[in-house]
């Protein structure tokens, strides 16, 4: 399972050592090897035509800064190396922990909703192909949902629950909510806006009024089998709760403050996304995981808080 690494510049040796880790290009190259799929270190020496020798030199360079693990399987002949990816976020502050804001960062898979309400057009779809059937919303019930890389609707939400352990002995200073979203319409079209409602813990927390569903050039990680005339890409939009606020990105939408979310009160953060019943443009959704579309993320969550 891939972590998120959070350093600051009390952490110097792991810092040197991530440092050197990333200076190679070759080095870079094999990490974005393994973003979606595993391998041993002679299919990598293969895949990036370099002298297995080499190829294992570089392995052990990422293993020791910790952003890549590997295991050891047996082979026709004795064993093998087995590398995975470890890390999905690097976050380095350039500061030190004494009086400084923490920050615990989240990153939510599209297919863990806890419940929904969905309407046709709806689907979902993982790198290997559909799951369950196209615009039936009881395939949202399927057991490998979980393993959604793109999921649509024309109406209703999606819900989840996001861990906030970390805030009964700190104090929240700001939420920041990340994910890539368009408009829902039969496979593409460029001019078909729709509003699209963010709540938290059921507090409104804005509408983002999307102009498409975008199409008509590959997204950057779609699988080969997607066809192009789909949906293929959307736009990494944020919502951030501050103590002054609440934003999308830089437009303050509403004068409600982070306090207001009451994001300690219960055991979890609710996270819905949905078309509001009275909306305006009753657009639907497409939200894209860490296989499909331009940005390699699912829903990410980033709390930053205070020790008490």
């Amino acid at each position: 399972m891939s972590q998120n690494i959070s350093l600051n510049l009390d952490n110097a040796e792991r810092l040197a050592a991530i440092g050197k880790a990333l200076s190679s290009e070759v080095r870079i190259e094999l990490l974005k090897l393994l973003c979606h799929c595993s391998l041993n270190v002679n299919e990598i020496a293969e895949r990036m035509q370099i002298p297995p020798s080499s190829a294992a030199m570089h392995v052990k360079v990422l293993e020791e800064a910790g952003l890549i693990r590997t295991e050891l399987l047996p082979a026709v002949r004795g064993s093998m190396k087995v590398c995975h990816k470890a890390v999905d976020e690097i976050l380095v502050d350039t500061n030190t922990s004494l009086g400084m804001e923490k920050v615990e960062i989240i990153n939510m898979p599209i297919g863990a909703y806890v419940d929904y309400k969905v309407a046709p057009t709806c689907g979902m779809v993982s790198d290997k192909g559909p799951i369950g059937e196209e615009d039936e919303p009881r395939c949202f019930y399927h057991q490998d949902r979980t393993a959604a890389q793109l999921l649509w609707f024309g109406e209703g939400y999606v819900e989840y629950r996001f861990p906030n352990h970390v805030l009964t002995t700190a104090k929240e200073t700001r939420l920041e909510l990340s994910m890539e979203l368009c408009s829902e319409d039969h496979e593409y079209n460029l001019d078909f806006p729709s509003d699209i409602t963010v709540w938290i813990n059921g507090v409104e927390a804005g509408t983002w009024n999307c102009p498409s569903d975008f199409g008509g050039r590959r997204g950057s990680w779609n699988p080969e089998w997607w066809p192009d005339k789909n949906t293929q890409y959307g736009l990494l939009k944020t919502w951030i709760l501050a103590e002054n606020g609440t934003f999308l990105e830089e437009e303050k939408l509403s004068g409600t403050t982070i306090k207001d979310y009451r994001l300690n009160e219960s055991d979890f953060i609710s996270v819905r996304i949905g078309i509001k019943e009275d909306a305006v443009h009753k657009g639907g959704i497409n939200l894209f995981g860490d296989g499909f579309g331009d940005y390699a993320q699912g829903i990410r969550m980033a709390i930053y808080y205070e020790e008490e």
